[in-house]
């Protein structure tokens, strides 16, 4: 399916200069160039999660008008691998706000046209047992801190907010998310047969 949102301008800047200036100026004209170049990729980590067309489009332009604030708020690097995590946590955050079990089927032949579109120096099938392996990890965390760590990365919530929001001083929210990020360090690059501290 083709999905285009903008027609792109015959443009030749990198995507890290395309988004230095839009952060710089705000033009959602320049966001929309960057964001065309990965429409397609977006789209086809939305359909491998809701395994729906129109689902899957629908939640296209619902990441482009996360990635208007997100992308003033954020440091960025490497805007491809971001734009991928940053499409993946808003599709699971959908799912689970829909009370959803989900499963995602991995599609050699979906992963291999999205990789020929986007090529990138990482293998996508490391990096998909990576974030499979993270999601695991994040499921052992005990409940307080698992609940923090989710609030803080994946909906991008200050500690006053989490805080405030679970009813705990604040020292205690910024010890579950550090604590946290330690475990799920250590988890994701140990054996299955780690437990959290």
């Amino acid at each position: 399916m083709k999905l285009r949102l903008f027609t792109p301008k015959a443009e030749t800047s990198t995507d890290e200069a395309l988004l230095a200036h839009y952060q710089a100026s705000g033009d959602l004209q320049v966001l929309g160039v960057l964001y065309s170049r990965y429409t397609e990729l977006v789209y086809g980590v939305c359909l491998k999660y809701f395994k729906q067309e129109e689902t899957a489009a629908d939640a296209v332009m619902d990441i482009f008008e996360e990635l208007v604030q997100k992308a003033l708020k954020h440091e960025v690097d490497k805007f491809r691998p971001w734009l991928y995590v940053l499409a993946k946590n808003h599709c699971l955050m959908r799912l689970r706000k829909a009370g959803q079990n989900f499963t995602v089927s991995f599609d050699p032949g979906l992963m291999y046209s999205l990789e020929l579109m986007h090529p990138e120096e990482e293998d996508p099938n490391d990096r998909e047992i990576t974030l499979k392996r993270l999601e695991n990890c994040i499921e052992g965390l005990a409940d307080q801190q698992k609940d923090c760590v989710r609030m803080f990365y994946f909906e991008d919530r200050s500690y006053k907010d989490i805080a405030e929001g679970m009813n705990l001083d604040l020292s205690i929210v910024r010890s579950h998310i550090q604590n946290g990020r330690r475990n799920l360090k250590n988890c994701v690059g140990a054996s299955p047969t780690w437990v959290p501290t």
